[in-house]
């Protein structure tokens, strides 16, 4: 992961949001072979919905350890142990995630289950500045990995690993359809409801829904910067498992198509300024391409998982902004403010592509 923004003070005293500094520095010694106390906490920056903590010990190894937002919890969201028990299951695979190291599913420890895992240093190209660092070989070589990664998690077999059970394998655009309009319906901000575009949109998607291409571990937010890279653009590990599923792989390439700005682009479904937007970058054409290329699916309805991945967006996008409103604590504050114009931008968007169709 990034490194973060400052250095925490190991010794002081003050309260980390999000963290009982007591009970966890226990657990910790306790249940992580080779965990030193005392330990540092900090919040790892851009996270706006789980939360993500660089824990450093005596002697200076590090880990992550991840925990729900403390606050204004959605309802079937934000579960430590399945993201657990998928980092768990591909760990026995070529899949590059981090290695789990535990799980503490008593909430009277830090006031929700978490999770510890080894914490993967490299780059996470959250903004042009990051995207900066690397050469533009480098660049160009991401794009190549993060589709290949992609293609080898959805060729993972289920049962082999473990997760035939993790969720349900057919109808799954039908499925989140359901599960995102409902948080969407929840996430009324000061009892105003969010754009009525959402629901239009809503039911155009639900009256096309493609037929499923097999099932596949669904990442359920595979982009970019959910990824650690190495200095050559090599994946190093996938991060942020909180939606992972069992379903359609095309949902992954269809929002990571999404989230995949060009310079041309009149607008990105990420506020601020998209990294691959710099010189050696592929474009959306060339990963779709080589997506085909190395899965062998037909790729000709992405165009309809690019509409749901729109919407999709704006429904979490919505969630996360009254999260706020409401008063959640921790975590990125920045460009609140932009949230309820950015679901409105969102939805418009995803009503073009879907009546495109």
């Amino acid at each position: 992961m990034d490194a973060p923004a400052s250095s925490p003070d190991a010794a002081s005293p003050s309260e980390i949001e999000g963290i009982d500094r007591e009970r966890v520095t226990a657990w910790l010694a306790d249940h992580v072979e080779g965990a030193e106390p005392p330990f540092s906490f900090e919040l790892i920056a851009g996270g706006r919905s789980n939360l993500t903590f660089r824990v450093t010990d005596a002697v200076g190894h590090v880990l992550a350890l991840r925990r729900p937002p403390v606050s204004h919890v959605l309802p079937t969201a934000h579960d430590m142990t399945r993201e657990h028990t998928v980092l768990t299951a591909l760990g026995t695979t070529a899949v590059p995630v981090p290695r789990t190291l535990g799980l503490c599913d008593d909430p009277d420890v830090n006031g929700a289950p978490f999770y510890v895992m080894a914490f993967v240093d490299g780059h996470i190209l959250r903004n042009e500045a990051a995207a900066a660092a690397l050469s533009e070989a480098a660049r160009a070589h991401a794009g190549e990995s993060l589709i290949d990664t992609l293609a080898a998690l959805h060729a993972v077999d289920v049962d082999a690993v473990g997760l035939g059970d993790f969720g349900r394998r057919d109808g799954y655009i039908a499925r989140q359809l359901k599960r995102w309009h409902g948080q969407f319906t929840q996430s009324a901000v000061g009892g105003v409801p969010g754009p009525a575009v959402i629901d239009q949109v809503h039911g155009l998607l639900a009256a096309r829904i493609p037929e499923q291409q097999g099932t596949a571990i669904v990442h359920g937010d595979y982009r970019l910067d959910n990824t650690v890279l190495d200095d050559g653009g090599n994946v190093l590990a996938i991060l942020d498992w909180e939606i992972c599923t069992l379903g359609d792989p095309l949902a992954d390439l269809g929002l990571l198509l999404v989230y995949w700005a060009e310079a041309s682009d009149g607008g990105q479904a990420l506020l601020g300024v998209a990294p691959t937007t710099l010189p050696g970058f592929a474009t959306r054409t060339q990963l779709l391409e080589r997506y085909a290329a190395r899965s062998g699916r037909d790729v000709s309805s992405v165009p309809y998982y690019r509409a749901f991945g729109y919407w999709k967006l704006a429904c979490i996008l919505q969630g996360v902004y009254a999260r706020y409103v409401g008063g959640a604590a921790a975590g990125d504050r920045s460009g609140v403010d932009q949230f309820a114009n950015h679901v409105g931008w969102l939805g418009e968007r995803a009503l073009a592509e879907v009546e495109s169709l």
